[in-house]
């Protein structure tokens, strides 16, 4: 479904990304680990087509995307949950959700799985506090919410920048849930993060980056018994 070939992206004379590849297949969920700085959330940038890379090519489902403008990748049916969430403040999570679904201008179509009941029945807490505002909400509910507004505009990918960031365990793990849900209906995922425990416990494949380029790559039950790797690349000791 996405195939990233070779790609390189600069900021000014920054090379972040140094010859990119790796591959989404259909309904699967595929991670990327690494050390913060490592250019994970340019990875991602890059695909969306925020920081367009200036060489190497973006395929989704066989075509070319590596130029196209943020809402026209939006439109083909890729969806974003950002690094930091970036939820609206000062909007109710039901005005959240509601703008994101008239922004996204999806019709009832094959691939609809989630309108604003299906999402909020993916996240029940969401669904008691409909009438509070984004700042109100506690770091794991703006999480779900920026989780839910990415859904509901029904993508066929969706690219996940470090959900569990700034959580606690037990909402790490709510967190990997709701992503195992996600899914189980068929919706293939790239998923950025640096804990090493919910990469492995929910990715069918994983890739390990530093330094702006991909230095491993692994099943996850493979990749567990790898611990020179994990020391060297994630300063993880199991």
């Amino acid at each position: 479904m996405l195939e990233v070939k070779s790609i390189h992206t600069y900021y000014g004379d920054g090379h972040a990304l140094q010859g990119v590849s790796l591959g989404v297949e259909r309904g699967t969920l595929i991670a990327v680990l690494g050390r913060n700085g490592v250019g994970k959330t340019t990875l991602v940038h890059s695909i969306m087509g925020f920081t367009p890379p200036r060489s190497g090519t973006v395929l989704f489902k066989g075509e070319d995307i590596t130029r196209e403008p943020v809402h026209g990748i939006a439109q083909r049916g890729i969806s974003i949950v950002p690094q930091g969430r970036r939820i609206f403040p000062s909007l109710t999570v039901r005005e959240n959700l509601l703008v994101a679904g008239r922004i996204s201008g999806k019709k009832d179509t094959a691939r609809t799985r989630f309108d604003f009941d299906g999402v909020l029945s993916l996240f029940p807490s969401l669904r008691m506090r409909q009438k509070h505002r984004g700042n109100e909400l506690s770091g794991g509910e703006q999480q779900m919410l920026a989780i839910g507004r990415a859904l509901i505009a029904n993508p066929e990918l969706i690219l996940l920048d470090e959900p569990s960031e700034g959580l606690a365990p037990l909402l790490v793990q709510e967190i990997a849930r709701t992503i195992s849900e996600m899914k189980a209906t068929g919706l293939s995922m790239l998923l950025v993060e640096q804990g090493l425990d919910i990469v492995l416990s929910i990715s069918d494949y994983l890739y390990v980056m530093s330094k702006g380029r991909i230095v491993h790559d692994a099943d996850p039950d493979t990749f567990k018994n790898n611990t020179g790797i994990m020391r060297k690349y994630l300063g993880v000791e199991r």
